[in-house]
């Protein structure tokens, strides 16, 4: 057997070749598709929002039609410079569900213009992480907003550690978030709406007066009301509140009495003059000329007579 050289290459025919890519390492085919799968995931898509469903956790208690509105008016005017992140849909081929970026979709939506996103295969876990750690950087989320989502997750199962890590906090915040969150039902919530001005301490104020069930039905009852819808997010804490401690207002004016009126006639039953008593006062319109002007002149003397009348009342009063 003729030994090798040392310059030989070792190229197979041409009749071989196919089966030495058949029998490329596996290991070797894995990594490319990772790294394609990678490539595929930091890529941006075009995606219509029609396609596009919620999944994870309620991060935003409403949103704001002022700030909403503002954002439309951004991204009508300089496009949208930040992709939101989305996964597949587990059951639902062909659709997705977004994982952050609720507002950007929103607006987009009523724009009638696609969204700019990434698709990420992410499980319910690594979900559940990346919508947590989306919020860490958003410094508009208020204290009530990030103690709903905790409680949203300690509810769906997850453990506090795994709160923690979602939140980027530590063990004793997730505590104190969760006594809050899980004080409130979510429709309370979202009809106090996030509430940005409100922190922990008062958030804290009211868990406190809950606890009294007479508290909390008038806080309740209240927020029926026409008025309460009305009034801003912060204004409806602080109107709640003082509700639950019952100093509560009302800003509706009491009613007023009805006005009095009577007729001063001459003795051929002809009016001369108009009465008109209210809780201020008491005004005369005179119809007859010069019955004013006697009126003037005559005013000690009616003071005087009626005076006298009501001395002689509180004493027969009295000695009754």
């Amino acid at each position: 057997m003729a030994r090798k050289g040392i310059l030989n290459t070792n190229i197979s025919p041409k009749g071989e070749a196919p089966q030495r890519q058949r029998l490329m390492p596996q290991g070797a085919v894995g990594a490319l598709q990772s790294s394609l799968n990678r490539m595929q995931e930091n890529a941006v898509q075009d995606i219509d929002t029609a396609l596009i469903d919620n999944a994870g956790f309620e991060d935003r208690l409403g949103l704001d039609p002022v700030e909403q509105e503002r954002l439309k008016e951004s991204l009508k005017t300089y496009g949208q410079q930040v992709p939101v992140l989305l996964r597949p849909h587990p059951t639902s081929k062909g659709r997705f569900e977004i994982v952050y970026g609720r507002r950007r979709l929103a607006a987009l939506r009523d724009l009638g213009l696609p969204v700019k996103a990434m698709v990420r295969q992410l499980d319910d876990h690594a979900l559940v992480m990346a919508q947590g750690q989306e919020n860490n950087t958003r410094t508009d989320l208020s204290f009530i907003e990030k103690a709903s989502f905790a409680s949203q997750l300690q509810d769906a199962g997850y453990d506090r550690p795994t709160i923690a890590a979602a939140l980027a906090i530590d063990l004793p915040m997730v505590s104190r978030m969760l006594k809050v969150g899980t004080a409130f039902e979510m429709e309370f919530l979202r009809d106090v709406g996030r509430a940005p001005s409100i922190g922990r301490e008062r958030w804290m104020m009211l868990v406190d007066l809950f606890s009294d069930q007479e508290a909390r039905n008038r806080a309740t009852s209240y927020m029926r009301q026409t008025e309460f819808t009305e009034l801003a997010t912060d204004a409806r804490f602080e109107a709640v509140l003082l509700a639950a401690q019952n100093k509560h207002r009302s800003t509706a004016p009491a009613p007023k009495a009805p006005a009095r009126k009577a007729s001063v006639q001459s003795p051929d039953g002809t009016a001369i003059a108009t009465l008109k008593a209210t809780d201020k006062g008491l005004s005369l319109s005179v119809k007859t000329p010069g019955f004013d002007r006697w009126i003037e002149e005559n005013a000690s003397e009616l003071m005087n007579e009626w005076f006298a009348r009501w001395q002689s009342t509180q004493s027969a009063n009295h000695n009754e």
